[in-house]
């Protein structure tokens, strides 16, 4: 009697546990994002929300947690209960980049989240100051060789991903350029227009009128395909750096141990968001094309990401305070 009463409480709480998630969501979603207000990762966020929220019948809400590479609002999330009312719009830096720069993060990057979809990349550019006359990639590689050490080449700070990009060009295509670190891209890209640095490794959006008014010369995109918005300029990979390859990327998580229902009911609905214009309009002002990988291909990918960038930051010494 005992094993059938047993046996019966364990049926009956998985059945309810079923209901549960049939009915998921039964209330509002948080989805904490590890940027400010404003920023481009926050705007997908927003529009990602409001677009699960009226398909799931119940409001996604936007938490802004930024900070430390990305890592106190990931904090947030693996710490979470495993029900799926909280997750984790991660991107190159915080699931990416952080995992090797920081050597005691209070989490662990893979085994703490349960992904859910790789939402989009996006290439960035390696561009020049005009004024320097070269027409391609092999001409900055011609002078870079001629200048050991003397061409420069910009980035948002140390362990930004411009930065770690720009060290996996160095060492992949064997240069010797002089790295300087600006605290965020927008002073950065001054010195850059101002002909202080000579080269920079950045996101489309930011630089495409400064491209296309002749100010700046865009050399090669970092992605394994050409852009969309710029299919004229080869990768660097065609440009003879193989297998080179980084983008900025956006995905979403989930705290480990989420239901797998729960997990497949959401990588559903973003797959379905990723087809409506709105969505489509905002990744295109990010410069980023949509991407929709589920579960199984998403962890692969953000393994494959820290295995990269751990490589790139112990060959390259970097560190933060």
């Amino acid at each position: 009697m005992k094993i059938f009463l047993k046996l019966l409480l364990g049926g009956s709480l998985l059945v309810l546990g079923n209901i549960a998630m049939a009915q998921y969501p039964a209330r509002p979603v948080k989805i904490v994002v590890p940027a400010t207000a404003g920023d481009g990762s926050d705007l997908l966020a927003r529009s990602l929300a409001k677009s699960l929220g009226d398909a799931l019948g119940q409001p996604f809400v936007v938490d802004n947690k930024p900070g430390a590479g990305g890592s106190i609002g990931a904090n947030t999330v693996a710490k979470a209960p495993a029900d799926g009312y909280t997750l984790f719009l991660a991107n190159g830096s915080s699931h990416g980049v952080t995992p090797g720069l920081y050597a005691k993060l209070p989490y662990d990057s893979v085994q703490d989240f349960s992904p859910i979809a790789l939402i989009a990349t996006a290439p960035n550019l390696l561009v020049v100051n005009a004024s320097m006359g070269l027409r391609s990639y092999a001409d900055f590689v011609r002078l870079a060789r001629q200048q050991p050490g003397k061409i420069t080449i910009a980035s948002a700070g140390s362990g930004s991903l411009s930065h770690l990009s720009a060290e996996l060009l160095k060492s992949s295509a064997g240069l010797d350029l002089l790295h300087v670190p600006y605290k965020g891209a927008a002073p950065a890209l001054t010195d850059l227009m101002g002909n202080q640095v000579q080269s920079m490794i950045i996101n489309i959006p930011t630089v495409l009128p400064f491209i296309r008014s002749g100010k700046l010369k865009a050399l090669a995109v970092t992605s394994a395909k050409r852009s969309l918005e710029l299919p004229e300029v080869p990768t660097l990979a065609e440009s003879g750096v193989a297998g080179y390859e980084t983008v900025a990327w956006f995905g979403l998580l989930a705290p480990a141990h989420t239901p797998p229902d729960v997990v497949n009911k959401l990588h559903a609905q973003v797959q379905q968001a990723l087809l409506l214009p709105e969505i489509r309009e905002n990744l295109a002002r990010l410069g980023a094309e949509p991407s929709g990988l589920g579960p199984r291909e998403f962890s692969v990918y953000i393994k494959s990401e820290i295995a990269k960038y751990s490589a790139v930051i112990k060959s390259a010494a970097i560190k933060v305070d």
